[in-house]
């Protein structure tokens, strides 16, 4: 790519870059010296699972791999201990060190689904964090002032209202920003709540001598009730590691507006081209399309096949209620060739008794994904169950 092709493929999906006269200057001395720029972005291992939210900025990290640079994965269980203040209006609860490792585990199985391994740096922060002695900290914190860190605004509106702020929260965006000097970086990434703590890693890496890096921030993607940001707490996300039917019911579920963004922040979908399919087809194809893009992305192609047959089977044919009650399948309900339909009925309540179920089943009043069930046995069952006997429904997951 020429050098404009370059920066327009990184601005795409971005919200803002600080600044992009040095990224430009930066990509033209790397050309020059065959030297690879270093990226980071730092997750901390605050839940076991990542999900798409989490995915806009691993893309975006993706597309600088794309044009030959590194990129460090780096894993924040030393930041993480703090919690960070980005978007709270009150203190983190502190985590266990033991809740930080298993997590960090789960992480690095699950962002070489997007990254390439061999163009990825995975590091841990308390690989220099913890070696600091007690001089070195009061060094580092010497570099920043109270009122500077204080307009941030996550603490300047908790300061205006009298909410807490705990002492501990401040070192936050010293400890981020000292891992950039550690890693001699010249991006780094996060998201838009994350544009202080970025620009302070700006400030101590030239108190360090090190050239400033640049800030790259991506957009928060919203959830699936389009309001609020992507988050398990809010259940409005979807998984990474969900079941491909799971994924894609969810994409099936936001709205045409949101789908457009989706399309922008979790593909590679050229800006061109997402215009160009905004004009030529109708939104529940190109939402389907969106669909089957993602699936594809963290399981296959032919996962993605399967999800939306389901998805049409199931959803388009009929009318699933909106409130469809969500159980996981009772273990005593499988044998070794599958799953005893009429012991499952029973067990998720509709049915009143197993032989309830089974008369249920040889009226053919019993539905499972779309297609009448004839047998007690479900052999090789698929990641979700849909289920439909007369107006009762529920949706069984099978893990």
């Amino acid at each position: 790519m020429t050098l404009d092709e370059q920066l327009t493929y990184i601005r795409k999906g971005m919200a803002e870059i600080i600044r992009e006269d040095d990224l430009r200057d930066r990509l033209i001395e790397a050309a020059r010296t065959h030297r690879k720029l270093r990226i980071k972005a730092g997750f901390d291992p605050t839940s076991p699972d990542l999900h798409l939210g989490h995915t806009v900025l691993l893309r975006k990290m993706k597309h600088f791999q794309d044009l030959g640079h590194t990129v460090i994965f780096l894993i924040g269980d030393m930041t993480a201990l703090i919690g960070d203040p980005s978007g709270r209006n009150v203190t983190r609860p502190p985590m266990t060190r033991e809740a930080i490792d298993r997590n960090a585990e789960t992480y690095k199985a699950q962002v070489f689904k997007i990254l390439d391994p061999e163009k990825t740096e995975v590091r841990f922060n308390s690989d220099w964090l913890e070696p600091l002695k007690y001089t070195d900290l009061i060094r580092l914190f010497s570099k920043y002032t109270v009122a500077r860190i204080l307009e941030r605004d996550e603490f300047a509106k908790r300061y205006k209202e009298g909410v807490p702020i705990q002492m501990h929260e401040l070192m936050y965006p010293l400890a981020q920003a000292y891992d950039s000097v550690a890693l001699h970086c010249d991006v780094e990434m996060g998201g838009t709540d994350q544009k202080f703590n970025l620009l302070v890693g700006r400030e101590i890496q030239k108190d360090f001598g090190q050239p400033p890096q640049i800030v790259a921030t991506v957009p928060i993607l919203e959830g699936l009730d389009g309001v609020n940001k992507m988050s398990k707490s809010l259940d409005n996300y979807i998984g990474i590691t969900e079941p491909p039917e799971v994924m894609f019911r969810k994409v099936m579920q936001v709205s045409d507006l949101l789908m457009w963004r989706y399309y922008e922040l979790l593909t590679d979908v050229s800006l061109a081209e997402i215009a160009r399919l905004r004009d030529a087809i109708h939104p529940m194809e190109a939402k389907i399309a969106l669909g089957k893009r993602i699936v594809a992305d963290f399981h296959s192609p032919a996962d993605a096949d399967r999800a939306a047959e389901v998805f049409n089977s199931v959803v388009r044919r009929k009318e699933v209620p909106a409130d469809l009650q969500t159980v996981p399948l009772p273990d005593s309900v499988r044998v070794p060739t599958g799953i005893r339909v009429d012991k499952m009925l029973a067990k998720v309540g509709l049915a009143e008794s197993v032989s309830d179920a089974a008369r249920k089943i040889k009226a053919g009043a019993v539905e499972i994904n779309g297609v009448k069930v004839a047998d007690l046995i479900l052999p090789n069952p698929p990641a979700e169950l849909v289920v439909q006997v007369g107006k009762n429904w529920r949706r069984i997951t099978v893990s």
